[in-house]
């Protein structure tokens, strides 16, 4: 079978006769739908004319092995035209069978759903006006997820800045006074001392929450030192001091015993745990800018509204600053980039300064306690940061919004489904012989597209469409088929191996 048709010996002065002859279209368009290769493989084609009203049908294509049970809801997707791909060049034995069936509808159906599921066809609303009203609830919840997306957003961004509100630390100073005894009668006798407690709290701290956990006392301090006299206590045990690390445990209070029995006058030092950093300004700094202690982001935008009020930045290098005389007296130079103010700013930042209480420890009375109390202002966090985070972290209502959105694609998907099935039943009661012709050829389509014969029916039902050149070739290919398939047949019943 190596040369199927015999070809004539070529003249002396032309070129050898074509087998066909000549297209003359381009050699990417096929001139002729029909098969001009083995049988075994899918050939390309020309589409069928769409039927004008072919009337609706249903949503699947029936299985091969399935009765004609089921009617055509709906037309079938044209086949692509042109060159085939390397799939469709493999031989029908090797290829996967390719259905359009109820599988790829119950595919697509686990698939994300989309808003635009939810939309009821024009035909459903001009059907049932009632529909109007859930299109505006469809509407409204679009701008309401769009809202609350936008707030979520806003909330997300307010988070990452810190968010501190000032609140009043009340500090509560005791001291206790025990007198001596003396020993007698199986007692042991003690020389006389006293003691002194540091404590606190927030104002309103559990009134409007009882169950709320309240904050530690130590956890707003970064470090606290008492100073004793060093005149009764000498100078190796006159200062007491706490210092946070890692691994501190935080406590309600602090509390320091001392023998005595003289009034005492003590200095108490409370640094606070600044939340983020602050800083204590150069002295000429913070009369220029107005600021004693705060944070380097506020302090530098001080610097920087000052610049702006006082127009010191150069009008043709906007990345330089022309220094006023007292800026030029804090930098100590008069022109400067912008982006060397951190850098400069480092020597002019000191820490902050700490809490000063003076107290005097009396040892009048016999255990009497004396209390003193002193109020400062303290950062904490915003009691709305956590009602921010719980809301973006909240899940609670998610699984209830999927099953409803779910319930919603379901009912939308069965609407369209008996629209589908109305404008097919609507067809058929109009004119029940023209949509039967219709729907039958329909499924003729449907039916060769499955069985992977394809073509164009109206020609193929005309003679002259088998006295092309292609249909000698195709027969000589199909009875060399048959015989290679009958001979196989016999070699394996007869034991005989081909080599």
């Amino acid at each position: 079978m190596a040369q199927r048709f015999p070809v004539p010996n070529a003249g002396n002065n032309g070129p050898p006769p074509q087998r066909y002859a000549a297209s003359s279209v381009p050699p990417n368009l096929r001139q002729y739908s029909g098969p001009n290769f083995p049988m075994q493989q899918r050939s390309g084609f020309t589409p069928p004319p769409q039927m004008a009203n072919a009337g609706p049908g249903p949503a699947s294509i029936i299985r091969a092995s399935q009765p004609y049970s089921n009617m055509r809801q709906g037309p079938m997707p044209t086949p692509p035209v042109g060159k085939r791909s390397a799939d469709q060049r493999i031989p029908m034995s090797q290829q996967k069978p390719y259905f359009w069936n109820s599988d790829f509808s119950h595919s697509t159906s686990k698939k994300k759903k989309k808003l635009a599921d939810k939309i009821l066809p024009q035909k459903v609303r001009d059907l049932v006006p009632e529909s109007q009203a859930y299109m505006d609830l469809l509407a409204f919840e679009r701008k309401l997820d769009a809202t609350i997306m936008r707030k979520r957003l806003d909330i997300q961004e307010a988070l990452k800045r810190p968010m501190k509100q000032k609140r009043k630390l009340r500090i509560f100073i005791s001291n206790t006074f025990y007198p001596a005894k003396e020993a007698g009668d199986g007692e042991e006798g003690s020389v006389a001392s006293w003691e002194l407690r540091v404590e606190g709290r927030l104002l309103d701290d559990t009134k409007n929450d009882p169950n709320k956990v309240k904050r530690k006392f130590s956890s707003f301090f970064k470090s606290l030192v008492i100073e004793l006299d060093k005149d009764l206590y000498g100078p190796d045990n006159h200062l007491v001091e706490w210092h946070r690390t890692l691994t501190t445990q935080e406590t309600d209070g602090f509390q320091v015993k001392r023998p005595g029995d003289k009034n005492v006058r003590c200095t108490i030092l409370l640094l606070l745990d600044y939340q983020p950093l602050q800083f204590k300004l150069d002295p000429r700094l913070a009369r220029l800018l107005g600021v004693h202690t705060q944070t380097r982001p506020v302090i530098i935008s001080a610097l920087w509204q000052y610049i702006k009020t006082h127009k010191l930045q150069d009008s043709h290098e906007r990345e330089f600053i022309n220094c006023d005389k007292y800026l030029e007296q804090i930098f100590a130079c008069s022109r400067m980039k912008f982006a060397e103010i951190p850098q400069r700013l480092n020597p002019l930042l000191h820490p902050p300064d700490p809490i000063v209480i003076n107290h005097v420890i009396s040892v009048e009375g016999t255990e009497t306690k004396q209390t003193a109390c002193y109020d400062i202002d303290v950062e904490v966090d915003d009691t709305l940061k956590t009602q921010m985070n719980n809301f973006l972290l909240s899940t609670a209502s998610q699984q209830e919004i999927q099953s409803l959105d779910n319930k919603i694609h379901e009912t939308v998907e069965t609407i369209n489904q008996l629209k589908t099935n109305r404008e097919f039943f609507l067809s058929f009661a109009k004119d029940p012989q023209q949509f039967i012709n219709k729907w039958i050829i329909s499924q003729t389509r449907d039916l060769k597209t499955m069985i992977d014969v394809v073509g164009n029916p109206e020609e193929e039902r005309r003679a002259e469409f088998y006295y092309q050149p292609w249909a000698q070739e195709a027969v000589c290919r199909y009875f060399y088929t048959k015989v290679q398939q009958k001979r196989a047949e016999l070699e394996q019943a007869l034991g005989i191996r081909n080599s």
